[in-house]
């Protein structure tokens, strides 16, 4: 059995469907909802791996649910679903953590790479979203690019790839922990404080130039 995902929409057309949908790909649907409160308090009960939230829902918002995920701790990663093509409505959904935020028209052809994507800690968002919302990531100074040492280009290069923390430890004969002090360094480096999952977006909008 696949990863355990809790579902929430206030449109039950579009609930049923995506519920039918992943149930039929084999993924663990313990629990759906209609509204933002009910989809919260199935997260804090159930604690899935992944919540998949419509951004907007009665009486919580997808947003409001991952701020609250994230006040509290809750380990479960939240997925946003939404018709909002909006900047600042995205900005926000980073600031919150979220690990993944696709369109609802390309919903069923992307849900399953995005799910495969948060499940290995791979934050995901819409291919039609980034290329318009990312433009401060394709600006920077590349001249910051001479301040990394070569071990760190290396890790750029693999997180660029889509690797994650551990994956990159097997591939240098390191620590995770070695991984993420070297992660660390680079985001001070390059200046991409304070936007979850930063140097991810930078590292796929540039790899061409390392």
């Amino acid at each position: 059995m696949k990863s355990s995902i809790v579902i929430a929409d206030d449109h039950p057309l579009m609930l049923k469907g995506m519920m039918n949908y992943l149930s039929s790909l084999g993924y663990n649907i313990v629990g759906s909802a209609t509204d933002g409160s009910t989809a919260y308090n199935l997260i804090v009960k159930l604690k899935p791996k992944i919540a998949i939230l419509d951004i907007r829902m009665p009486h919580k918002t997808g947003l409001e649910i991952a701020q609250d995920c994230k006040l509290n701790a809750l380990d479960t990663k939240i997925i946003l679903i939404t018709f909002d093509k909006r900047e600042d409505v995205y900005k926000k959904a980073k600031e919150h953590n979220i690990y993944g935020y696709i369109l609802k028209e390309f919903a069923v052809e992307e849900i399953e790479t995005c799910i495969e994507n948060v499940i290995c800690d791979r934050p995901y968002f819409s291919k039609e979203l980034v290329p318009n919302l990312e433009k401060t990531y394709t600006n920077t100074d590349y001249t910051s690019l001479n301040k990394l040492t070569k071990t760190e280009i290396k890790i750029l290069k693999q997180i660029a790839n889509n690797k994650t923390s551990i994956e990159i430890a097997d591939d240098l004969n390191v620590s995770p922990r070695t991984v993420d002090k070297h992660r660390s360094n680079i985001v001070n480096k390059l200046k991409l404080h304070g936007i979850h999952n930063g140097l991810f977006i930078w590292a796929s909008q540039n790899k061409d130039i390392f």
